[in-house]
C-alpha cells in the first residue's frame, strides 16, 4: 500500500510540474534619472548632471534586485521562469528593434542587466509586449518585463531646510503568449537613510543619493518578499 501511494505522489509530483506554465523574462532594466516631482523640481539641472555621472553607479543595486527576483521570488511564482541565456542569446532577441527606445541623452541613462534590451513596456508600448510574446512563443507562455525606478520624496523640512527621502519603485508586468496584459504593478518603498535639502533644493551629490537608493531598495525587497506571492497568485489559471 506504501509503495502504491508512493507511486501516486510521484506521478501526481510529475504532472504538476509538467503543466506549469512558463514565461521568458524579456527587460530587466533601471534609470539613472531620479524623479524630483513631487518637490517640483524635475527641470533641476542637476539630475542631468547626476545621470551623466560614472561614479553614480547603480548597476549593484541593480543585480541585487535581480538575484532577488531570479533566486527568492521566481520561487513564489505559479510559473516557470525559462533560462536567461535562452532569452538573451536567442538571434531573434538579440536583432529585435524595440518600439519606443530612448534616444539621445535619455537613452544614456537606462541600465540594463546585463544581456537585456532596453523594451519599453505600458501605455502605448503594445508593440512591443505583443512582439516579444511572439518571439517566444515556441517555449513559453508568456513575456515578463520588470523595472526599478527611484524617487526623491520629502521628509521633514521648515522654511525649505530639512531632509528628504529616496523612494524605489519596482514594476512587474506579465502579458500572455497573444501580448495580453496579465497583470502590471507597481510597489514602492522609502529608505530609511535621509538626505538634505537646503533653500528648497535638495542635495543630490552621487555620494549622498547612492546610499539612500540602496537603502530604498532594501526596503523594497522586504515588501516585495512578503506581497509578491498574493499578487501573482491568480496568474497560473489566465496564462
Amino acid at each position: 500500500m506504501k509503495k502504491i501511494l508512493l507511486i501516486l505522489t510521484v506521478l501526481f509530483a510529475l504532472t504538476s510540474s509538467a503543466q506549469k506554465k512558463k514565461v521568458a523574462v524579456v527587460s530587466f532594466y533601471t534609470d539613472k534619472t531620479i524623479d524630483l516631482s513631487e518637490l517640483g523640481l524635475n527641470g533641476l539641472a542637476a539630475v542631468t548632471d547626476l545621470g551623466s555621472n560614472p561614479n553614480f553607479n547603480l548597476l549593484p543595486i541593480l543585480e541585487k534586485y535581480h538575484n532577488a527576483f531570479f533566486n527568492d521570488y521566481s520561487k513564489k511564482f505559479p510559473f516557470d521562469l525559462i533560462p536567461e541565456t535562452e532569452v538573451t542569446q536567442k538571434q531573434e532577441y538579440i536583432d529585435y528593434v524595440p518600439h519606443f527606445d530612448k534616444e539621445g541623452e535619455a537613452g544614456k541613462y537606462i541600465i540594463n542587466y546585463p544581456g537585456y534590451k532596453y523594451i519599453y513596456e505600458g501605455i502605448n508600448g503594445s508593440a512591443n509586449e505583443v512582439a516579444t510574446a511572439t518571439m517566444f512563443k515556441d517555449n513559453a507562455d508568456g513575456v515578463l518585463f520588470t523595472e526599478i525606478h527611484f524617487a526623491v520624496v520629502k521628509g521633514f523640512a521648515v522654511g525649505g531646510t530639512g531632509t528628504i527621502k529616496m523612494k524605489a519603485y519596482a514594476r512587474i508586468a506579465l502579458y500572455d503568449k497573444n501580448g495580453k496584459k496579465l497583470f502590471a504593478f507597481n510597489e514602492g518603498a522609502t529608505s530609511k537613510k535621509t538626505g538634505t535639502i537646503v533653500g528648497g533644493i535638495p542635495v543630490l551629490s552621487f555620494d549622498k543619493v547612492l546610499p539612500m537608493c540602496e537603502s530604498a531598495l532594501d526596503e523594497l525587497l522586504k515588501d516585495l518578499d512578503g506581497r509578491i506571492e498574493k499578487m501573482v497568485k491568480k496568474t497560473a489559471n489566465t496564462l
